[in-house]
């Protein structure tokens, strides 16, 4: 099935969505903006764990009910768009109760982050199916690893952009909570801008089922998907014990800020190198793309990720401008993650069954959805650096996992 438009143009709209929506994320990066909010806001590590198990589990907890909904749909851009508009009023409302409540009621401020956090995660449920499925249907494997790529390095050129604006920002005296606030609209506005994209973007029908197939009798057929495609079954293992690097991310900022007593002037000089470290990463995923394949872009991730916490470790008894060393290895990380993961399942799935696949994939990541709050637990009861210890044992266990995954025949797309 063909686009009437030309591939370039299906390159156009992704790479648009891509540049705006890194430029959005700069805004609240979850490794540096949004923990200093949090920080500011409340000292308790459980109520930062619990927002973020909020934001990375609540699209992964729904997604089997979202992908069979919309497994029986042809078309799914309108999904998507819905999903970056409710997502961009997510900002929004964050930016409002930011600034009007932050400084006279800062943990009324807390529970309305849960809500629009919740709201953020739940509609990234639904488009995050839809964008994979429009993806996975447009372009062929290698093509859509080339994509990833291209994709993935004006997404940095538009966070290393973002982190100068966030330096700006929190450099030239702007009083708190405009500061914040002034980051969080930003944010509201990239999103929308970068919907204009898929707005104009022609899409072919997907291939339905003409299953008649309940959501029970789809959630009681999972254990039999599973015990067949033994490939797929292993890639949930190992990304859920790849899960283990993001739960560690947040709190590394938290460690610098606590390990050397830094104040918010780090933010945007962290932020800059960790897109610096994006960047640069492409060159690096490009030539994996172009000589391997998506798998040994996911094995050198995970590797790193592994790394990373030990590195961690004795970084933080140097100073904090060495400790910068670890956000430019978490860009490549980031990056890795976002070109690796997700062209490796759909080059694994089974295509007449791909919207379901990939809701159960999302819906196992169960890991993710606790592991915030077992690692700020974890924190709490034995300090730092054992988590990183944790972590780095967990990470180099998925490595070991994926290289037992059979490689199977791709399948043409659709």
């Amino acid at each position: 099935m063909k686009f009437t438009k030309s591939p370039n143009y299906i390159y156009f709209a992704f790479i648009w969505h891509g540049f705006f929506l890194a430029l959005t994320h700069s805004m609240l990066d979850l490794n540096t903006v949004f923990p200093a909010l949090i920080t500011t806001l409340t000292e308790s590590k459980v109520i930062f764990g619990a927002l973020y198990s909020v934001m990375l589990g609540v699209p992964l907890m729904f997604n089997v009910i979202f992908s069979h909904y919309l497994k029986k749909k042809e078309y799914k851009k309108k999904y998507l768009l819905l999903g970056i508009y409710i997502r961009s009023s997510a900002f929004l409302g964050m930016s409002i109760f930011t600034y009007y409540l932050s400084e006279t009621n800062p943990m009324l401020t807390i529970y309305s982050f849960f809500f629009f956090v919740f709201l953020f995660s739940i509609s990234a449920g639904f488009a995050g199916l839809s964008y994979s499925d429009i993806i996975a249907k447009s372009l062929s494997s290698e093509k859509r690893v080339r994509l990833y790529t291209i994709k993935q390095f004006f997404g940095s050129s538009a966070a290393f952009l973002g982190g100068l604006v966030i330096a700006r920002i929190f450099s030239i005296g702007i009083d708190y909570p405009l500061n914040y606030t002034i980051s969080l609209v930003i944010g509201a506005v990239g999103l929308a801008i970068a919907s204009l994209g898929f707005i104009i973007l022609p899409e072919s029908p997907s291939i339905i089922s003409e299953s008649k197939e309940t959501l029970t009798g789809f959630i009681k057929r999972i254990p039999s998907i599973l015990r067949k495609d033994s490939s797929f079954k292993l890639f949930i293992i190992v990304e859920n014990l790849a899960g283990f690097s993001i739960m560690i991310l947040p709190f590394y900022m938290l460690y610098a800020k606590e390990r050397f007593n830094i104040d918010d002037s780090f933010i945007g000089y962290y932020l800059i190198v960790l897109t610096v470290g994006t960047i640069f990463s492409n060159i690096v995923w490009g030539f994996l793309a172009k000589r391997l394949n998506a798998k040994a872009i996911v094995r050198f991730c995970i590797t790193l990720g592994g790394l990373n916490p030990l590195l961690a470790i004795y970084l933080g008894t140097t100073s904090p401008e060495y400790f910068a060393v670890i956000f430019f290895i978490l860009g490549f990380m980031i990056s890795g993650r976002k070109i690796g993961f997700e062209p490796y399942l759909l080059d694994i799935i089974p295509k007449t069954e791909r919207v379901e696949y990939l809701g159960i994939r999302g819906s196992l990541n169960i890991l993710i959805v606790i592991l915030p709050l077992i690692g700020a637990l974890i924190i709490n009861l034995f300090g730092f650096n054992v988590t990183f210890v944790v972590v780095t044992v967990a990470m180099f266990s998925a490595v070991y996992l994926l290289s037992k995954i059979s490689e199977k025949q791709l399948e043409d797309f659709c």
